[in-house]
This record gives C-alpha cells, structure tokens and sequence, in this order.
C-alpha cells in the first residue's frame, strides 16, 4: 500500500502559539506560549495554576514556566493570537469501531481512511482500530489491512474486541460467530495484526480465558476484560494473570450486587487496572461516572468513544462487521433485537461533558482523554500531554464553552487552524 496522507495545513517552522490557556500535566496555564517547530512541540511556556499558588503562599514574585522559561506572555509579532481559546493535547481513543459512514471492520483501507479522518477532525489525533465478531480468517484479513494503515502513521493500533466473548453478554456481536478464547485462536489473531496488535477483550471466564490472559501479558498486548458474564472471584483471576483493562466498564457486564459484586468492583478497586468509559449520556448515567471517577480516580480512568459508523453522520441504517445498526436520536441500536450498538459519540463531546456535566477538572479530563490512554499504549512519549519534545498535535476549544475550534496533527492544521489571525509586527 502506498504511503496514506491525511491533507492539513503546515505551520511554517517556529510557530508561536500565544495568550492561549494551556492545560498541562502540572496544572492550567493562563495567558501561555506554545511553540510548534515542524511536527513538535518546541517549547511550553507560562505559570501553571498550581505553580502560581505555591509561588504565592512563598511570597514569590513569578513561578518558572512549563519547560523552564520564565512567564507566558501576550502574542508578539509573528504570534498566532489564541485569547479566548484552550490548548489540549491531541485525544487518544483506545476503542474505536469506525465514523463518517466508515468502519474499520469493513477490510477496506478507504474506508479506515475516512473514518480516521472523522475522528480526527474532531480531536483524536491518536487512534487505535476497533474490529467486532467476525469468523477468524475475515478479522485476521481486516487486521492485515489495518496493520498497514498502522505503519503509515494513520492507526496507532488494532484492538480485538470479540469473538472471544460470552454469550450472554455479546451485546451488538453475532452470537453464531462467537468463539471460546483457545489461545492458538487468539495468538492467530495477533500474529495478523504484525506486531501492531494492541488490545484484545476477552471473558475470562469461557475455556482459555485465563490462559490466553496471561498468553496476551507476556507479548505485550493488552488483556481487557469485558463482554463478560464473570464473577468476582474470576475477575480477580484474570486481573492476576495480567488484564489491565475494563473494556466499556458497566457495560456488557454483570452489575453490582450487595451480595455479588461481580466484575465491576473487582475491576474498580483494583490499582492495576484502567477502566474505560463511554461518556455520551447513553451508556451511562452521569452518575454512574461519578462513582467510577470516585474510586478510581482520573489516572485510572480512559475516556473512548466506542463509535461505529454512525459517528459524524446523521441518524439512518449503518452496517457494524456483519449486522445491521439503526441509529434514531443519535442513539445506535441493532436492528435485530435493539441491543445499544456502539455510540455516535466523538470525543470533543466527550470532553465536553466531562467539564461541563461531570464536573471534572480541566486537568482531570485531559488526563483521562489523553495521559492514561497514551501510557496504556506505550506512547506517552510522543503523544497524550503539551510538552517539549512531544508531537503538536493539539485541540483548541472555545475556552467558555468548551467548543472544538481546532485541530492539529504532528505540526499542520486538520481543521480551524485559518481562525487565528498573526499578529502584526508594531
């Protein structure tokens, strides 16, 4: 396959990014200086919001800036003026099943292409391809395909998300297809994915389970449980042989029972483990997110969309591997049996609702947007903060309304960039 290109907008070297909010690993910073040089960030500047309290309780005139410098600052000459806009790092969705009327169950590069391309336009600068039940050779044919796009630069990675899941909780997954989790099935999976194989959901519980759990550690792909009828003590089981992952936590999974906790509290109490949640105001209810957020804190917690092809698009018919999807109100529903299909979600809304219904912090949403999914990847030291060294890829929102404004993707503009006049020189 030749090399695929997603069309953006260069900055010209040494672009300055000014007078923005920054929201960064230590803290918020006010009024700050970003400096984007080909596809990296060259420089943070500006006081954090936690710097500036602990340099106000010492009587201190000034705090040092993100990377060292001294201060933030208005835009000067050559600046691209961003009052009025926050700075995010570029969103990592670890679960993803498609967007645009694309999914990247369909084997079709052109089709993982705009679905990429959906996602990106509205901030999720790293994704990772989501596959659904397929027979073993078709999702091992669509891996090879992604395995491609991964290379050229378009996919972070592959996540396997059936068939080796229950019965009883296959949610929008053919149950004809489902299979038991024989660790030779799964490794056959992985190996179709040519290294680039970063997550497999699997039930713990079903013959295999723990063996291919523990298969799944020791090459360094990513055990999740979910689709599971487990219970608790078997959740713990599987956590000790190396799961590190609730794929979409709630959902598809037993709930919590004051005599029969299930897998859901074995999951949240558990340091180990990063939980995902899917905040759109479908799969869970706000407070439901609250109480994960309660237990397990923001650096346990991975925000993903779990969209399918739907996300970007309106309501109407949309396939999902081999089933049919109808989508009313935004909502994703199979068409045989109205089981909830994936979301339409996107992860600007998510964020959004993460600020303005939950109530998380700036720095907690980012974290959960961006830090945690990142680490769990092994690229935090690329991608998922605004620091030095690190790809510019970056969100700008409306800092009031929390709004998308702007996407940018290793140094180029994906969208919204031709909002922010330069500052002319005096």
């Amino acid at each position: 396959m030749t090399a695929a290109r997603i069309e953006s907008a260069a900055l010209p070297r040494g672009t300055v990014l000014a007078g923005a909010r920054l929201v960064l690993p230590g803290g918020v910073v006010e009024n700050g200086r970003l400096v984007v040089d080909g596809t990296r960030i060259a420089a943070v500047t500006g006081v954090t919001d936690a710097a500036a309290g602990k340099a106000g309780a010492a009587g201190a005139d000034g705090a040092a800036g993100a990377d060292g410098a001294d201060g933030g600052g208005a835009a000067g000459a050559g600046d691209l003026d961003l009052a009025g806009y926050t700075v995010l790092p570029g969103f990592v969705d670890l679960h993803v099943h498609g967007g645009g009327g694309a999914s990247y169950a369909s084997g079709i590069a052109e089709e993982a292409l705009r679905a990429a391309r959906t996602h990106l336009e509205h901030g999720t600068t790293t994704t990772v391809a989501s596959t659904v039940t397929g027979e073993i050779d078709e999702v091992a044919r669509q891996a090879h395909v992604l395995s491609e796009l991964v290379e050229d630069g378009v996919l972070a990675g592959i996540h396997f998300e059936g068939p080796f899941i229950s019965h009883n909780r296959c949610g929008a997954h053919r149950p004809d297809l489902l299979r038991d989790p024989d660790p030779a099935l799964v490794r056959k999976l992985v190996d179709a994915a040519r290294g680039h194989a970063k997550m497999v959901t699997l039930a713990p519980e079903l013959p295999g389970g723990l063996e291919s759990v523990r298969m799944l550690a020791e090459l360094g792909v990513i055990a999740a449980v979910g689709h599971t009828d487990s219970d608790y003590a078997k959740t713990l089981e599987a956590i000790e042989a190396g799961a590190s992952v609730a794929t979409h936590l709630f959902n598809a999974m037993p709930g919590i029972a004051h005599r029969a906790p299930g897998p859901i509290v074995a999951l949240l109490e558990d340091e180990r483990v990063t939980v995902e949640l899917i905040n759109d105001g479908v799969h869970l209810h706000p407070s439901v997110l609250d109480l994960a957020y309660g237990t397990a804190g923001a650096s346990r917690v991975a925000l993903i969309t779990d969209a399918m092809g739907a996300a970007g698009m309106g309501d109407g018919l949309y396939p999902l591997g081999p089933l049919q999807v109808e989508v009313e109100n935004g909502v994703a529903r199979l068409v045989e049996g109205g089981a909830i299909a994936g979301s339409t979600l996107t992860l600007d809304v998510a964020f959004k609702r993460s600020v303005t219904v939950n109530g998380l912090s700036l720095t907690q949403a980012v974290e959960s947007l961006c830090a945690v999914p990142a680490r769990l990847l092994g690229l935090d030291g690329t991608v998922g903060s605004l620091e030095a060294g690190k790809l510019a890829d970056l969100v700008v929102v409306d800092s009031a309304t929390h709004d998308l404004v702007a996407v940018m993707r290793r140094g180029e503009w994906i969208t919204g960039g031709e909002r922010f006049a330069t500052v002319p020189a005096p």
